[in-house]
């Protein structure tokens, strides 16, 4: 059975991943969908072409990754597509965050992403595409962000290393890293701190089913790192050739705008 995982699909760019696969990627016979929502992913499951294997589960509980492991050998998948797009991030300097809120964004944006990475790479074969959700954050310190940008950070650098790791099994690793999502709950959710001001716009924010399309298409194309968008390949760019200070300056000045 020939399949695309996709995690953080009740909404936003995770929900139109799974419908972009749905009408893009030849000879898919199921997509598992795992969120913690599963109303939403019954919605998702009426509207998508091709048939939908819900997993309403929280994937920073380790009771949650036991049932995918017992699921995957159960039915011994091919995974064709591995999508990791569950995360989140809350907007404030370091007393503004709980420990909670802090240790939260760790265990979803980096290690729940690397636990459903090893959990489906045996069920890879060759030809195989796995795109890691990143960020443009990943590429240089953001304060005020701070712990957002250093999970996609290390989420970026593992799946740039992870790449190389998988040439002889001719499995792709793609870091996707795109700007602001405007129409997504990401921005709302972030702002839903008490340092939620620190970062007052958003501006030239991309679309979620833009960026879904820009990163499948790179996927498919081969490549390392995809920057869907003007805005964020102008980032990395800068980034690469700016020292980590200047960027942070910079940073400093847009988001008081």
């Amino acid at each position: 059975m020939r399949i695309a995982f996709v995690t953080g699909a009740s909404s936003g760019l995770g929900r139109d991943f799974v419908l972009e696969l749905a009408g893009k990627e030849r000879g898919l016979e199921e997509i598992w969908v795992v969120a913690r929502r599963e109303h939403r992913l019954s919605e998702l499951k009426r509207q998508c072409p091709v048939p939908l294997r819900i997993f309403p589960l929280d994937l920073t509980c380790e009771e949650s990754l036991k049932k995918l492991k017992l699921q995957l050998d159960t039915h011994q998948p091919d995974i064709a597509v591995l999508i990791n797009a569950a995360g989140y991030g809350r907007i404030g300097n370091y007393r503004d965050l709980s420990a909670s809120d802090s240790l939260n964004m760790i265990d979803l944006n980096c290690k729940a992403a690397v636990a459903v990475t090893l959990l489906c790479l045996p069920f890879m074969h060759r030809g195989g595409r796995i795109l890691e959700i990143c960020s443009t954050a990943a590429f240089q310190p953001f304060p005020y962000l701070n712990l957002y940008a250093a999970s996609k950070a290390f989420l970026y650098r593992y799946s740039r290393g992870l790449r190389r790791e998988l040439f002889g099994r001719g499995i792709l690793v793609t870091a996707v890293c795109p700007y602001w999502i405007k129409d997504t709950e990401f921005i709302a959710n972030a702002k839903q701190s008490p340092g939620k001001h620190a970062i007052r716009h958003f501006p030239l924010a991309s679309r979620s089913n833009q960026v879904a399309k820009w990163a499948l298409l790179d996927s498919r194309l081969g490549l390392s790192v995809s920057t869907p968008g003007p805005i964020c390949m102008i980032h990395r760019i800068a980034a690469k050739l700016l020292p980590s200070w200047v960027m942070m300056d910079l940073w400093e000045v847009l988001r008081r705008l």
